[in-house]
């Protein structure tokens, strides 16, 4: 039930999306309102990351997720109704995005409540095709839609499936608050403030989280303009067309989708840092080759592997996560470590967007890709250091 949910609710947030950029590009025709959306969507939630799992933990995982469909429905609804000016638009769109944010959370604290321990690898590489596997029909669906009903018509789908998702998930059990079940020596103090400074300092205390936070926001600030650069890669440098630049973008959905299921029949075998690692390392040397690929077809195989890669990295991170971290923090460390991904992705959208004006596609794909193999040396050394230290 909670991959149903997740797969519709993702699904309808790739049609909103596909549907807000063509209609900002219609009526505004600038590229910044373009840019201003996606750092509204993505990065302004990011700073409401520890917020957002503070209250997954206090308030119950079911009804959280729940009340982060039904608010982020209501937003898409406004939206559709009104088709606001770019300043009101941007708001709603963060508004969303903290909804999301919130949602993310409170969904992957959910998976060790429902499944045995040995089975997180598999329970989270199920969620991860559910997510990113339907996510890459999207924008194939808004396209047929848009000829029967317009940028409004896909709005309202994308609010049918925030409301599938609601009433797929009140099927859940309960999963009520760890905070009001767990011994008085785990729990953290009462109250919000409290709760959330008790929360960071506990998440400071493991040693392993510490260096997953670093090095995962570490690889992401250099590898997440390859979104960016890819396109310009496919056209100038390679000399290839719009669609041989979307056989590119396909690549990396079709390396997240056989990664997920690979590790969902065999992650097990794998301890969860070392999937982390090799994802740091295969995301990262995808990029890298891939700036110094001869041909469309030979970036598309190097885009794929770094799809895998993504995939053994979310798996491995929410897995020693759901372990490792008590579970009246858990939604606070999900959300934390997003929130931050978030950030990093921005600041990557920004700084390799000025190398990329400043050089080419191919000196960014490798900057970017030697940047995050740096990182990941960095985090090799500094987990195998952490995994012989105690919380303090």
């Amino acid at each position: 039930m909670l991959w149903t949910a997740r797969a519709v609710s993702v699904l309808g947030d790739s049609l909103g999306l596909v549907a807000l950029l063509v209609h900002l590009q219609a009526e505004a025709g600038a590229a910044v309102a373009v840019a201003l959306l996606l750092l509204a969507g993505d990065c302004v939630p990011g700073l409401f990351g520890p917020l957002a799992g503070l209250i997954s933990d206090r308030i119950g995982l079911r009804r959280v997720m729940i009340a982060c469909e039904a608010v982020q429905g209501l937003l898409v609804l406004a939206i559709a109704a009104s088709l606001p000016p770019l300043p009101v638009l941007l708001i709603l769109v963060a508004a969303r995005g903290i909804g999301a944010t919130t949602f993310i959370a409170a969904s992957r604290s959910a998976v060790p409540r429902m499944v045995d321990d040995d089975d997180l690898e598999a329970a989270n590489s199920a969620l991860g095709v559910g997510t990113y596997g339907l996510e890459a029909f999207g924008p194939l669906i808004a396209a047929a839609l848009f000829t029967v009903s317009g940028i409004r018509g896909v709005l309202l789908v994308d609010v049918a499936t925030f409301a599938v998702s609601a009433v797929v998930l009140a099927r859940l059990p309960l999963l009520g608050s760890v905070l009001r079940t767990a011994p008085a020596d785990e729990a953290p103090p009462v109250g919000w403030y409290r709760e959330l400074t008790a929360g960071f300092g506990h998440l400071r205390s493991i040693p392993t989280v510490r260096v997953i936070a670093a090095g995962f926001v570490g690889v992401v600030a250099f590898s997440g303009v390859d979104d960016v650069a890819l396109v310009f890669l496919a056209r100038d440098e390679l000399g290839g067309s719009s669609s041989d630049a979307a056989i590119l973008y396909a690549g990396v959905g079709i390396g997240l989708l056989f990664g997920y299921l690979l590790l969902g029949r065999v992650g097990g075998r794998w301890p969860a840092l070392g999937l982390l690692l090799v994802g740091f390392v295969v995301s990262s040397a995808g990029n890298l080759v891939t700036g110094l690929a001869g041909s469309i077809a030979a970036a598309m195989v190097l885009q794929t592997l770094r799809g895998a890669g993504i995939a053994a990295l979310d798996v491995g991170v929410n897995t020693h996560l759901q372990r490792i971290v008590p579970p009246t923090v858990l939604g606070q460390a999900f959300g934390t470590l997003y929130g931050a991904i978030g950030l990093a992705a921005g600041l990557s959208y920004a700084l390799g967007g000025l190398l990329l004006a400043a050089t080419d596609a191919r000196i960014t794909f490798v900057v970017a890709g030697a940047g995050g193999l740096l990182v990941s040396a960095a985090a090799a050394v500094a987990l195998r250091r952490a995994a012989r230290r105690p919380a303090s």
